[in-house]
């Protein structure tokens, strides 16, 4: 028997409607959701591609790469952190994790007198004004920082609109890109790129270097909309302030015992966490982050999950589990943490 189960896209912020397609019980394939208002029947690649999460997913707790039970795990956890001091305790958030998991992991974090860290592609102080995506079709100039077309096509596609109805494309981005290959000029530079600002401009942009680049953004006169790598960053940049590299890395020599929420941070941040002494990773799958750590526990995915995403142009979207699950939720986890702590 098949059914179509309605949910989010977790790939990026763009925050598209994706069907989750199960055949007697079991996760088969995806299909684009039509009459969702963001993608319109659209799913690029990594959309289509996402339920690899489940297909790949995590069972059994990790201790030192050996399988133990949940009841161990838990236990192994609390010991750790009643072990250390709490200034040397780091909670990392992530862009994954839903508006609830998130608001969790800050109240765990605070009561308990940890530091929390949360990264968000080098993206802080989000406070400029936010552009919407019939914004960028309506433009008459679109200034693109990255390879937008390529990372998150179904934004792409407006821009691509906002072209064929007569908008100008000032790029800052590799000349054999994808968003090159629609630009009427690319340039080397933000602050170039940035003096084709106008009123009528829109800035999108998924990368950047420094806060200075940052700054340079948010002081052109016009909307800008960040593109996140994870889907929730702008709803979990509420929650918690959003950090720079920088002063993640100075937070990180700081600290013996790393606990990450569903969050790949090995991948993202060069750094040496083999000078950490313990990591704790939650995740639904084995990333680069849970292949150093030495304690790993399974989580839900987002597609046995309920709960809420933030677009990126600050929309509020509910999502409810596709599958049921023997995994706990993430908020599960911290409540049986707690409770030994």
């Amino acid at each position: 028997m098949l059914e179509i189960k309605h949910t989010l896209c977790p790939s990026c912020s763009v925050g598209c409607g994706v069907n989750v397609v199960l055949h007697n019980g079991d996760v088969v394939g995806t299909y684009p959701y039509k009459r969702h208002q963001v993608n319109e029947g659209k799913n690029c690649l990594n959309g289509r591609n996402s339920i690899e999460i489940y297909k790949s997913k995590l069972e059994t707790p990790l201790i030192s790469n050996a399988s133990v039970n949940f009841d161990k795990v838990i236990d192994e956890i609390s010991g750790e952190l009643k072990s250390c001091d709490s200034d040397k305790i780091t909670v990392v958030c992530s862009g994954n994790n839903s508006v609830e998991e998130a608001e969790m992991i800050k109240d765990f974090a605070e009561s308990n007198n940890y530091n929390i860290a949360f990264y968000a592609d080098n993206f802080v102080n989000l406070n400029a004004d936010v552009a919407s995506y019939e914004d960028i079709e309506n433009a008459s100039n679109i200034i693109v920082i990255g390879d937008v077309l390529y990372d998150n096509p179904l934004i792409g596609r407006r821009i691509v609109h906002a072209k064929k109805n007569g908008a100008n494309i000032y790029s800052c981005v590799q000349d054999k890109s994808v968003t090159a290959n629609v630009s009427d000029e690319i340039f080397d530079s933000i602050e170039a790129t940035l003096d084709k600002v106008d009123d009528s401009s829109v800035i999108v942009f998924n990368t950047i270097e420094s806060g200075a680049d940052l700054e340079k953004i948010y002081g052109a006169d016009c909307k800008a909309l960040p593109v996140f790598s994870k889907c929730n960053s702008k709803g979990v940049s509420s929650i918690i302030d959003p950090i720079s590299k920088e002063d993640l890395i100075e937070l990180l020599d700081k600290t013996d015992v790393l606990l990450i929420f569903n969050d790949d941070i090995v991948s993202e941040i060069d750094y040496d966490f083999g000078s950490i002494s313990t990591l704790i990773t939650l995740v639904p799958c084995l990333n680069s982050t849970s292949e150093v750590s030495k304690i790993v526990v399974p989580i839900k995915s987002w597609i046995e999950n309920d709960g809420s995403f933030v677009n990126s142009m600050g929309e509020t979207q509910n999502f409810k589990a596709a599958i049921e699950s023997e995994n706990l939720s993430e908020v599960e986890i911290i409540e049986k943490i707690q409770n030994k702590l």
